[in-house]
Parts: C-alpha cells; sequence; structure tokens
C-alpha cells in the first residue's frame, strides 16, 4: 500500500493505512517466531491465568493485567541459557502489547472483548513471553490487557469507525497508566511498546508525560514496529547513543534490500540501530549481536544477522537460525524486539545504571 492510496483523514489515520502492509506481511512471521513456539510443557505457569469479565477493564483488578509484579506471568519468563538471579532494581516497565486481535472471522468486530480467553491466552504466549520479558532482569512489569482494535481496522473502510475503535483502545491503556503511576511510587519507569501498542504510546506519552514532571522519571522509551517521527515529542528526544537517558529509540525490521514499503514514505521516520544505539547507517556486523530469542524461547541463537540504518528502515542480512532458509518472508515486524532480545536487555540495564547517575 503506498500513501496515494491511504486517505488523509488525519495523519493518524495515514498511519494505521500504512500498518496495513506491515501487518499482512508480519502474519507470517509471526507464526514462525512466535506462535510455533508455544508447546505445553514451556508454560507450566500459565495455570494461573484466570478468566476476566468483559466490558471496560477495571486494573484494581489484577487479572486484568497481562503482566503485573504481584503475580507471576509469562514476562516473568527466563529463556534457560539467561537464568540467573535477578537486579532487583527499583525501576518499572509499562509495555503495551502490539495487536494480536487477528481473527478473520471477526473482522467486523471493532475492538477485542476482555473475556475472549483464547486471546488472552495468545497475547501471552506471544508478545508477554517473547517482548516483555526481555525487561524482566533489570525491572518489574506491568502490561495491560485492553479492547485492542482488530487488526482490520487498519485498513477499514469507514475511517471514523476505524478511530474509533483505537480511541477505545487508548482509553483503557490512559486508565491503566494512571493506575500504574499511583501504584509507582514516583519510582523511575520504562515506556515500552511494540505496532498497535507503539500507536497508542506515542499517544500517552503525548498526554501525559512529555510536558510534565513525569519526563523526569522517564529512563527511557522503546517505541518499536511503528514510524515515530524526530520530534514526535517536544521534551523526550530521539536517543543518539546508549549512554542517553530520557529518550526514545525506535526501529522497524526488513531484509537488505527491500525499498518499496509504506515506510518508505514516511519522511523523517527514526530509526535506532538496536546493535550500535545509534541512527547513522554505518553497517553493524554480526559480531555485535547478543542474541536473538526466536521461535523456541529457551534456545539463544547467537549472532544471527547484521543490521543496519536505511532511510526509514532498519536493514538486516537474512537471520541464520535452525530451518531458517525455510522461510522466505523479508519483513520482520513481528520479531522487532526479539530479534534483538539480549542486545535490548543489555541496553535497558545500561540506560538504568546511567539514570541513577
Amino acid at each position: 500500500m503506498n500513501l496515494s492510496k491511504c486517505p488523509r483523514v488525519n495523519q493518524n489515520f495515514v498511519l494505521f493505512c500504512h500498518m496495513s502492509n506491515i501487518i499482512r506481511h508480519a502474519l507470517y512471521l509471526g507464526v514462525l517466531l512466535l506462535v510455533a513456539s508455544c508447546q505445553p510443557n514451556m508454560y507450566k505457569h500459565l495455570s494461573t491465568y484466570k478468566p476476566v469479565p468483559s466490558g471496560a477493564p477495571d486494573y484494581n483488578n489484577i487479572d486484568f493485567w497481562a503482566a503485573h509484579p504481584d503475580k507471576w506471568d509469562p514476562s516473568d519468563s527466563t529463556p534457560k541459557p539467561l537464568r540467573q538471579s535477578r537486579i532487583n532494581q527499583p525501576v518499572d516497565v509499562f509495555f503495551l502489547h502490539p495487536t494480536t486481535f487477528t481473527d478473520p472471522q471477526k473482522t467486523n468486530d471493532l475492538n477485542a472483548r476482555m473475556d475472549d480467553d483464547s486471546l488472552n491466552l495468545k497475547t501471552d504466549q506471544s508478545p508477554i513471553l517473547y517482548q516483555a520479558s526481555i525487561f524482566n532482569k533489570y525491572a518489574h512489569v506491568w502490561a495491560p490487557r485492553y479492547r485492542q482494535a482488530h487488526i482490520n481496522m487498519y485498513w477499514y473502510k469507514d475511517t471514523a469507525t476505524a478511530l474509533r475503535a483505537f480511541d477505545t483502545a487508548y482509553s483503557d491503556i490512559a486508565r491503566a497508566f494512571e493506575y500504574f503511576l499511583a501504584k509507582n511510587q514516583g519510582r523511575p519507569f520504562i515506556i515500552a511498546s511494540h505496532s498497535q501498542g507503539t500507536t497508542h504510546a506515542k499517544r500517552l506519552i503525548k498526554e501525559y508525560v512529555d510536558n510534565s514532571k513525569l519526563k523526569n522519571r522517564l529512563v527511557a522509551a522503546y517505541l518499536v514496529g511503528i514510524a515515530v517521527a524526530p520530534d514526535e515529542f517536544k521534551n523526550i528526544p530521539v536517543c543518539k547513543d546508549s549512554n542517553q537517558t530520557g529518550c526514545f529509540v525506535s526501529w522497524r525490521t526488513y531484509r537488505r534490500g527491500v525499498e518499496s514499503t509504506g515506510y518508505t514514505t514516511d519522511a523523517h521516520a527514526v530509526v535506532v540501530n538496536p546493535l550500535t544505539w545509534t541512527t547513522n547507517s554505518t553497517l553493524a556486523p554480526k559480531q555485535l549481536h547478543r542474541g536473538a530469542i526466536l521461535y523456541k524461547f529457551n534456545s539463544i541463537v547467537r549472532k544471527p544477522n547484521d543490521a543496519q540504518v536505511h532511510n526509514n528502515m532498519l536493514w538486516i542480512s537474512r537471520p541464520k537460525f535452525p530451518g531458517g532458509f525455510l522461510y522466505k518472508t523479508k519483513n520482520y515486524h513481528v520479531g522487532d524486539f526479539n530479534l534483538f532480545y539480549l542486545n535490548v536487555q543489555e541496553n535497558v540495564k545500561r540506560r538504568i545504571d546511567l539514570f541513577w547517575k
């Protein structure tokens, strides 16, 4: 989908329109990187999952949180090779998961139901496990369940209706963040998000953090999987290196050589290379790659690919992992975080350490 085919209702909807191109091609990779690895013996702790009622979520009820410091959930998981004592840092992460409401039989549903148990388990076993767990070694993870917009809303013909769906999702997230702040007790925090989560995180930062004292408690924001402009915020800049705090990073991952995507039309989209944490276009060799967590959560793939900033995308070489030659996709959207699992985890520690200094 190109820019000329996206109705210019407003800037947000043009962004939603471009996301359709990304998500359509990412679904296949999602199966490879996330869903295919959901072997029952790996998720014994999911027996603690409790169904929640329908309607707007009540965040006083811990069951409306996919991840919460006061319960065991998939964000507390650690790949076997990394299992060691956790660092008890007084830092919190507010994590917003990507779209998991993709049921083709529910394309006319605007938003997910909170009492959709199969969807909630899908969320827990994919982004909460593979993405939110990155942060658990150095911070406490909070991830609200929310009435996410159906994936179909990204290219829904009735633009006003689609925007209402995203507004409904955001209203939940805003209330969850207010609850989070009330319980946070003034601690430093990180905002992390992917895909639809980043759509909402941008708005959340603008409305709650950018022009308030909260910006002084922001360690960093990891706004991944959707375009973020360098001047998106007034007081929160792009992270220029790994030593900066109170800033944000963003990237969207494609195989080297891809040019014709919706992202190439996004003027001035931020791309920070997660192997170097800079925005320059110098190729970062795979020797800088600490490790990815792909289709088997308990296996680390060492040095699977290089990475390079190219225009408005992060270009990488074809990731090398067992069976990888079978996968032809060039869009690594769903793997944006877990393709760089250990690099992100180490960067989180570095920014937290520097924040205290």
